[in-house]
This record gives structure tokens, sequence and C-alpha cells, in this order.
């Protein structure tokens, strides 16, 4: 079936062009508060379980890494089952998977429906693009993609705040079954909102078609270099979130669990610096600035040795501001990069990106446990001198011949 054969595309200024955008608002809220509820609740759940901070961090990691494998297959699910269903039941399974884990009788309960919470997950950015590119028309899928980005920005931020702000009063089960009731009556709103997909064209899944692919893409060296970035970058601001809460609870600073949640209000840092650095590496070129958000990465990281509250703050801010500037180009980087089979990059791009939260985000509460901040810093800023290190690389690789029509990656949240 040919694009002329097909019904129009949405545009601008239509119903159903605001339906989809708000739709596409609560699928991103919705998905990055559940999967990322839990990490101001790591304190409380190593001291409702008795475990280590290393332990009590798999709440995050048992949902980052499945939803890392399953963003490899959910794409060729949805050639099948189609973009909206794919999306529609992902947000209610993973909805009622969460508010299963506020009940959970035990602790490998709570981590098994973690589990499937990410694998479920994994059908939401797997699939965003897809979906909107199909169904709008090309000079309004940007604003589309953007409000699913700030739904991202703010589910990442909203659902942290809103587990802390709920523990803070009750406990940590309430916190959870809070942030799966949102995302439930959000997954429903997309369900009502979405438009019914009239583009979509089932296909076959063709299961060969990604370790084809890989072969192909792995071949590129700055492909090589972006994944390993997304893997260092992901787990060194991953563990400094996991631990500043444990830091922050405890000696000298002895926060309130309210006020902890507060700290992450710093994402909307993140939101400015995507903007910011995307921008200027438009103008003056990714391989020369790709560098300086790295750098400014591990200067936060080491800001926050220092004692004064403030400066521990002023230390998380830099932190995210460097990261979010950082992947706000690596991930444009892979789209230009993957040309024709940009679809493949960038799902290899959130493997790895998922993958270093996941690995890397667990094995920083080994340094915690035996350090305590300055072990997790240490840590953070061993993955950021191999991260300088390869934007410094990739400065290095060769330029493409003929750029191909840049389509980023979408985003995703941390």
């Amino acid at each position: 079936m040919t694009d002329a054969s097909l019904p129009a595309a949405l545009s601008k200024g239509s119903s159903e062009y605001r339906r989809l955008t708000l739709a596409m608002l609560f699928a991103g809220f919705a998905t990055f508060s559940t999967l990322y509820a839990v990490q101001p609740l790591l304190p409380e759940l190593a001291r409702h379980y008795r475990l280590s901070a290393e332990a009590a961090s798999l709440a995050v990691s048992m949902a980052t890494g499945p939803l890392a494998i399953g963003i490899l297959v959910a794409g060729a699910l949805s050639d099948r089952w189609g973009r909206r269903s794919l999306m529609t039941i992902a947000m209610m399974a993973a909805a009622i998977l969460t508010l299963a884990s506020a009940v959970a009788p035990s602790w490998y309960a709570l981590l098994a429906l973690r589990l499937l919470a990410g694998l479920a997950l994994a059908g939401v950015p797997a699939v965003a693009m897809a979906y909107v590119a199909e169904e709008v028309d090309a000079g309004s899928i940007g604003s589309a993609m953007g409000l699913y980005i700030a739904g991202s920005a703010l589910g990442g931020m909203g659902g942290r705040l809103v587990a802390s702000l709920v523990a803070a009063v009750a406990d940590w089960r309430w916190a959870i079954a809070a942030v799966g009731l949102a995302g439930l009556a959000m997954a429903e709103a997309f369900r009502r909102l979405a438009p019914v997909s009239r583009r979509f064209v089932a296909g076959e899944a063709d299961w060969l078609s990604l370790p084809r692919g890989a072969v192909t893409l792995f071949r590129d060296p700055a492909l090589r270099l972006l994944y390993a970035e997304s893997f260092l970058l992901m787990g060194m601001f991953v563990t400094v979130y996991n631990y500043a809460g444990f830091h922050l609870l405890g000696p000298p600073y002895h926060l309130g669990q309210a006020t902890v949640g507060a700290v992450f209000l710093l994402y909307v840092l993140g939101s400015l610096s995507s903007s910011l650095f995307g921008g200027l590496a438009g103008r003056v070129g990714r391989r020369r600035i790709f560098w300086l958000p790295t750098a400014l990465l591990i200067g936060g990281v080491a800001l926050t040795l220092a004692a004064p509250l403030w400066l521990v703050v002023a230390g998380i801010a830099v932190v995210t501001i460097g990261f979010f500037g950082a992947h706000s180009i690596a991930s444009a980087w892979v789209g230009r990069r993957g040309g024709a089979m940009r679809g493949q990059a960038a799902a290899w791009y959130l493997f790895f990106y998922y993958m270093g939260s996941s690995i890397l985000g667990s094995a920083g509460g080994i340094a915690w446990t035996y350090r305590g901040w300055p072990g997790v810093v240490g840590f953070s800023l061993m993955l950021g001198l191999f991260a300088l290190i390869g934007s410094l690389l990739l400065f290095w690789v060769r330029p493409l011949t003929v750029e191909p029509v840049s389509t980023p990656v979408v985003p995703p949240q941390a």
C-alpha cells in the first residue's frame, strides 16, 4: 500500500491532532514516572528489607535492564500488532504491575514485579516515534514529539517527587501505589485520546533484521563510541541520583524524605540544558562541543564532595546540566550516523543507555557500601574519565561524506 492510498495524515489545527499530542504527553509522563519513581525510595527499601545500598538499587535496575532488552524487540512486535495498541497495553500492564508491587509480600516478589513492569514499558519509547511519524504529517511531527519528550521529562521528575512526598506522610508502599494509580489513569487517558491508527500497515516481524543491522551499524567507529558514551554517561548520572538520597538522609545533613525528593526538581535544568547544547552543537559542530557537557558532568560530581549542603546540591545541578547536554548531542548524532538504518541505530543507543542505568547504577552501590559518598564520587569520576576520553576520540572519527537528514533519537529521560 502506498502513501497516496492511505488516509491523510493529521496536521496541526485538527481536533485529532490535538488529541494525539495530549495523548503523547500522558504517555511520556506515565512511562517515566513509573520507571523511576522508586529511586528516591531506595533508602526506605533498604531499611525495610534490611538491604545494602547496592541490593536496594535493584528496584531500579530490575526495571531498566529488561526495558533495554525489550526495546530491541518491541519495534518488531509493533509492526504486526500496531503502534497504538501496543503502547496502550504496555502502559496498562506497567501500571497494574506497579500497583501490585505496592503490596508485594517480599523483596523478591517486588523485584519480579519491577522486572515485568520494565519489560512492559519497553513498548512505549520503542514505538512512540513510529506511531507519530505514521499518523502525523511531516511538518507537524516536531510539535507532537516535543510534547512526548516534555511529558517524559515531567514524568521522570514528577514520579520521583510524588513518591517522595507520599512516603514522607505515609510509607513507601503508599508511595508506589500512588504512582501506579496515576499511571493507570494516564494509560486510560491515552487509550481514550490517542486516535485509532489510520495509516498503519501490518507487516511480518523480521527478527533477523536486528542482528543483520547490528553488523552494519557496529562497523561505524563513531556509533561504537556513541553507544559506549550512552552506557557510561547514563551509568554515571543514575549512580549519583541513586545514592544521593542515602547521602542526604544520613549524617551530617539528616534531611527529610520530602526535602530530598525536592532535589529532583533540578530536572528542569536538564530540559534547558538539552535545548542549549543541542542548539550549540548545531552551530559549532557536535564533535567540537561534545566534550564540554561531559566535562561539566565530571565537575559536578567532584563538587558534591564539598561539605556545605548548598555545594552538594549545586554539584547535583551541574551533573544534571552536563548529562542532559551530552545526551542531547549524542542522541542526535546517532540519528545522523545511522542513515537509512536510523531506527535500529536508535534502538541500540537506547539499549546501551538503559543497560548503563541497570548495570552501573547498581555497581555504584558497592562503592557506597564500602566507601560511602566519597566512594560513589570516585566510581562516578572513573566512569567520567572514560567518557571524556571517548568524547575526545569522537573528535577524530572521520565525518560522513554525505550527511543524511537528521532524525534524532527521542531523548529518553533518566
